[in-house]
């Protein structure tokens, strides 16, 4: 208990794992919130939480962006959800420092939050590499606004290559190169292709087989949570579409807008999607609390940090063993981990959200155990690969399965009705290929009229 005889939790991210252990903490501790005895507090830099499996969807405009994220201040009515970044964590004392927007505002610096409990899911940040040019020239592709940007960017792209007599830049408009070979990567060129071959209907001097679709990828496969199969079908069907899929291949650089990859192929393109992995989110480093060789916190089964009391982690953040997977040969192996998805993360902040409530009211703990389902990928409209169960699934019927899954794990049924509202009418009305690049510059007519611009009116 805090001083003041309140238990405070402190979440640190408001991912899934962050917004779904609060929101069970909710359910689990409606009284203790109600007298006021337990207090949970919610801390992410933004104030919704964002179902990413939807992002190509959203990029593509079969969903819209405002239906992809959830707000949490509506879903976590008990609890206190601020918008800041924890900067700094004292295990030892209980006692997090946090970064708001009215301390940047103010200057009045961060504040400090003790806390009894602390949840550590901050989720993970794109995994750069030294690349030349790429910090200049890249787009990622986690968040929403990156899924509008690049969509907005994709449609932009294909004004200029309209509306441009000169072959060079034409050609780069209509080269897109997607760096990456996991769920982000191909789902979001498979969406994005697929909406811009259907925009260029539209357009009288451009067709589906002047764009340059590339997939870059440096293993063997794509897809691999998919098993080997399902992972060469969706080759076949991404090249099949006239995608050039390149495997065992790396971008070396990609200065002054032309991509050269390691097989010595050069791409002058104003697209360059990077998507190739995460890692830890760098709070994670500097919280003082063990981490393993990849830079994850090392966990139990039962969601602790490993040999530290009042911490716990799930997800993205944490190593977590997996006691469902054949233990090893050797007894100096390492047990299997679970992998750092969304199927583990959902399930898991149901387990920490229960032991964590037992932990303030004085109960037994449980250990998290979970047999991996399968994967589903969306491939563009009613295509996809599944293996769910040991059963593999392919083209329609994979699809299909895709959006029940997703559209049953998206949280609340307000977002689940207006998703499922969505894709009917999408069902019956032509896609919305409308580009509106100007929301990410929305002062820029308003700051050309006020200056020196076109609309600048004599005094």
């Amino acid at each position: 208990m805090s001083s003041n005889n309140v238990a405070r939790v402190l979440v640190v991210g408001g991912g899934y794992v962050g917004m779904y252990t609060a929101l069970r903490l909710q359910r689990k501790l409606k009284q203790e919130l109600r007298q006021g005895t337990v207090e949970v507090i919610v801390v992410d830099p933004e104030p919704y939480m964002t179902y990413q499996p939807f992002l190509p969807e959203a990029a593509a405009g079969s969903i819209s962006p405002r239906h992809v994220v959830v707000p949490l201040r509506r879903v976590l009515p008990q609890c206190k959800v601020v918008v800041g970044e924890v900067t700094a964590i004292d295990h030892d004392e209980r006692r997090a420092t946090i970064t708001t927007l009215a301390a940047e505002e103010t200057g009045d610096g961060a504040i400090e939050v003790a806390y009894d409990e602390l949840v550590l899911a901050p989720g993970s940040v794109s995994r750069t590499l030294p690349v030349p040019g790429l910090a200049d020239v890249g787009i990622g592709f986690k968040t929403v606004e990156e899924a509008i940007g690049l969509r907005n960017h994709v449609l932009e792209q294909l004004d200029i290559a309209s509306s441009t007599r000169d072959p060079a830049v034409r050609d780069a408009a209509l080269t897109f190169v997607f760096v990456g070979g996991g769920y982000a990567g191909v789902e979001a060129l498979a969406e994005l292709e697929d909406m811009a071959r259907y925009a260029v209907r539209y357009y009288h001097n451009v067709k589906p087989e002047d764009m340059k679709w590339i997939l870059v990828e440096a293993t063997d496969r794509i897809l691999p949570e998919v098993g080997p199969d399902m992972g060469r079908y969706a080759v076949r069907e991404l090249r099949g579409r006239n995608i050039d899929v390149r495997l065992e291949t790396r971008l070396e650089s990609c200065e002054k807008r032309v991509a050269v990859l390691s097989d010595g192929s050069r791409f002058p393109t104003r697209t360059l999607v990077w998507t190739a992995g995460v890692k830890p989110h760098p709070i994670l480093a500097a919280s003082g609390l063990p981490l393993t060789g990849h830079g994850r916190l090392k966990c139990t089964a039962a969601l602790q940090v490993d040999g530290v009391e009042h911490a716990w982690s799930a997800g993205d953040a944490a190593a977590v063993p997996d006691v469902t997977a054949e233990p090893p040969a050797k007894p100096d192996e390492p047990r299997a981990l679970c992998a750092p998805n969304a199927q583990h993360a959902v399930r898991q902040s149901k387990v920490l959200a229960e032991n964590i409530a037992a932990a303030v009211r004085g109960g037994p703990i449980v250990d998290y155990a979970h047999k991996y389902a399968g994967s589903v990928a969306s491939l563009g409209l009613h295509k996809g690969v599944a293996h769910i169960y040991g059963r593999k699934m392919r083209g329609y019927p994979a699809w299909f399965m895709h959006r029940a899954y997703h559209l049953g794990r998206v949280p609340t049924f307000n977002r689940k009705a207006r998703v499922l509202a969505e894709w009917t009418l999408a069902g019956l009305f032509k896609r919305e290929i409308v580009s509106l690049g100007s929301l990410e510059n929305p002062r820029a007519e308003f700051e050309l009229a006020a200056g020196t611009g076109r609309h600048n009116e004599a005094s």
